[in-house]
């Protein structure tokens, strides 16, 4: 028997971006679905959801809500036992990939989506996690999303370098003071990924889980990884301050170049092109690393 949802609950809304972790953290949160539920966080299953919150999104822009509309959603989509904190992820909750990138910003209806979720869960707290990535890695299999044929033609006439993450989360914060918001870098992700694992499940660092170091299997050469495994194996108890300083050597050591190499094949962008946006976007995450209500986890 499922227990009652009228209780005030933490959501956490995963909002992407687009092509940053292709589902690997909602899928090592599933994998560790029971564990997580003993500490009350419901992990449900995507299918179960994604097309029923993005119909309520709808109904409540177009007609409004009705008033037990979140405890049916919650009731509809959660796992057994008790629901302290949900856990929904999404790339799309902000927008299509077309809708991504419009008028010079990034998520141009992302304040207006977070506000439909208010109203669905008006007396939760939401929390909002985005992983981040550089424009030059973000747009290319953006496009190929859509129906669009050029770069420029994606961005309707806005210059690419005048896009800021640091503009997205400011008008999230400004718009939605009390929803806090957590960032990360995907390209930081191998790095952090123990720690974003746990901060979207509300678990503490001596919790462990499944797949704490699955993301390096897709980096890491096999001898490498081989020999990763034995060192963690040999070295129990290790910080997580610790664990980042051996996945860093050994990835210096034993990546996989052929896994990492993003091939950028975009008409008219040069290296100097690629390294302006590269540039520009380390300067914008120092940007966002200053913005109040913000947390941004860092290798």
């Amino acid at each position: 028997m499922k227990q009652k949802t009228g209780k005030r609950m933490q959501v956490v809304i995963h909002a992407g971006a687009h092509h940053t972790d292709d589902d690997r953290l909602i899928n090592c949160l599933s994998a560790n679905r029971e564990m997580l539920a003993e500490h009350g966080t419901n992990v449900p299953d995507p299918q179960r959801y994604r097309r029923l919150v993005r119909d309520i999104l709808h109904q409540a822009q177009d007609s409004g809500l009705a008033p037990d509309a979140r405890d049916i959603l919650v009731d509809a989509i959660s796992n057994e036992g008790a629901v302290d904190r949900l856990v929904l992820s999404n790339p799309g909750f902000f927008g299509t990939p077309k809708m991504a990138v419009g008028g010079g910003t990034f998520y141009g209806a992302a304040e207006h989506r977070l506000n439909l979720f208010r109203q669905l869960f008006p007396d939760d707290q939401i929390e909002l996690f985005l992983g981040v990535v550089n424009p030059a890695t973000f747009l290319p299999p953006l496009l190929r999303q859509t129906e669009f044929d050029t770069i420029e033609a994606l961005l309707r006439g806005y210059d690419v370098a005048q896009l800021r993450w640091s503009e997205l989360v400011t008008r999230i914060r400004t718009h939605h003071p009390d929803i806090p918001v957590t960032v990360w870098c995907n390209e930081d992700t191998p790095l952090i990924w123990s720690q974003v694992v746990r901060e979207l499940a509300g678990i503490d660092p001596t919790v462990q889980f499944e797949g704490e170091f699955s993301l390096l299997e897709e980096i890491m050469t096999p001898a490498g990884l081989e020999r990763f495994r034995g060192y963690v194996a040999a070295h129990p108890g290790m910080t997580e301050v610790q664990k980042r300083r051996v996945v860093a050597a050994f990835l210096d050591k034993f990546a996989d170049e052929a896994a990492i190499e993003e091939e950028l094949d975009v008409p008219g962008w040069t290296d100097a092109v690629v390294g302006t946006l590269t540039e520009l976007y380390d300067e914008d995450m120092f940007t966002v690393q200053r913005i109040q209500g913000v947390q941004v986890i860092t290798p």
